[in-house]
């Protein structure tokens, strides 16, 4: 039992979690390849990447695994997510700070998609039996290449929504930099 599930339905939901977080985060980032924010999909692919990582410690373990080192990457690089697009609202640096955290995120989580379809789909399985043959590491560098480019592009391409596409009811914010704020004793 973990907390107050079987381990079965447990890791049900931490699948469940996982994929969701993955399908939404890929929706984000081509998002931001279109310079569009997609608040309620980036909402659904934090959360889910929260949930996600916070799950994967609750599974028994006898040692250390990678999937382990990810998890507490992906628990380090969230606060910086989190604080770059909602504390910082994306201004200035943030915003790329944001974009190359966020696609580090999904990359970590697609890291640990492939590594399971390795261990759990027979036929990726009996390529790379132990997860240090060639096929393995060909297909962990496919999607690291793949997810840099994306870094890269998304990073040039997310920018500052002009103010005519704010949607009714929304609200804009205005930042202004300190250096055009005067003040004046007359």
């Amino acid at each position: 039992m973990i907390l107050g599930m079987s381990t079965a339905t447990f890791t049900l939901v931490h699948v469940i979690l996982s994929l969701v977080g993955i399908a939404a985060g890929m929706v984000v980032l081509f998002g931001m390849l279109a310079s569009k924010r997609l608040e309620g999909w980036t909402a659904l692919f934090l959360s889910t990447t929260v949930l996600t990582s916070v799950t994967g410690f609750f599974f028994p373990f006898e040692r250390f695994l990678p999937s382990h080192a990810f998890g507490i990457i992906s628990l380090l690089v969230l606060p910086v997510t989190l604080v770059a697009r909602y504390r910082r609202h994306l201004a200035g640096r943030w915003r790329s700070t944001y974009v190359v955290t966020a696609v580090i995120l999904l990359y970590l989580n697609a890291f640990v998609l492939v590594a399971q379809a390795f261990a759990k789909i027979l036929a990726l399985h009996e390529l790379a039996p132990t997860q240090s043959e060639p096929p393995f590491a060909v297909s962990q560098a496919f999607v690291l290449v793949l997810f840099a480019v994306a870094t890269v592009l998304a990073v040039s391409r997310f920018r500052q929504e002009p103010a005519g596409n704010v949607r009714r009811g929304e609200s804009v914010r205005t930042v202004v930099p300190a250096t055009a704020l005067t003040v004046s004793n007359d």
